[in-house]
């Protein structure tokens, strides 16, 4: 990218860094910083505009639906207003906020509208890689505190939730949501960079949640160091 571009990119992220610094549900600038790097690395792999993918990245959620009632259109709102802040031709803008609109997983049954350029693909996945592995783990029990969520009851069971709004309300505990939601996305990943570094971070929760389990329910043999 051009000298122009790259300043461009680094005056929005600080503008993003100062409004989600603090930020305690797990979208915080660390995520969206993480998704950004994630975004890079496919991209280098992939045949993409590297500064679409990087706008997409920063500004995937300026505004993310699930705080808003389920408001489709407010991230691709807050979007334009910022990137037209900096002067950033229309054209790109349309584009960043269909890569917005689209990116976020919705429920385990609902139809996932398919991306159509490279770059929201990309952004896609980078993002669904900040919610799996060790990473993931964190930011579920993180985004299940922020929501006063159990950590886990036998009792209640993982629902596939058929449609959006039944999964904004969702309340189960934050272990439920793994198989409502982070199991699930290594098969929808969209790139073949983005496929191969989900394989491992999908095996780690599995890992993750055997160990769990086995805690549950006292069955954890002692090894000595």
């Amino acid at each position: 990218m051009n000298s122009y571009r790259n300043k461009l990119i680094k005056s929005i992220a600080d503008k993003i860094k100062c409004k989600f610094l603090n930020e305690g549900s797990g979208h915080d600038w660390w995520h969206i910083y993480r998704v950004w790097q994630n975004g890079i690395k496919i991209a280098e792999s992939e045949n993409a505009d590297m500064f679409i993918v990087q706008l997409g990245c920063l500004l995937h959620d300026i505004a993310d639906w699930k705080f808003y009632d389920g408001d489709q259109d407010i991230g691709p709102k807050k979007a334009e207003e910022i990137l037209k802040e900096f002067a950033v031709e229309q054209s790109i803008i349309e584009r960043i906020k269909k890569i917005i609109k689209k990116v976020s997983f919705k429920g385990a049954e609902v139809m996932h509208e398919k991306m159509n350029s490279i770059e929201g693909k990309i952004v896609q996945d980078a993002d669904r890689l900040d919610a799996m592995g060790a990473i993931g783990i964190a930011r579920t029990f993180a985004y299940g505190g922020y929501k006063n969520r159990l950590i886990y009851d036998p009792n209640i069971k993982p629902v596939m939730h058929e449609n959006q709004n039944d999964y904004i309300k969702n309340n189960s505990p934050s272990i439920n949501h793994f198989y409502e939601k982070l199991l699930l996305l290594k098969d929808l990943m969209n790139t073949k960079t983005g496929k191969k570094m989900a394989q491992q971070r999908h095996i780690f929760m599995k890992n993750y949640l055997q160990q769990f389990y086995q805690e549950w329910n006292s069955n954890i043999v002692e090894i000595s160091q």
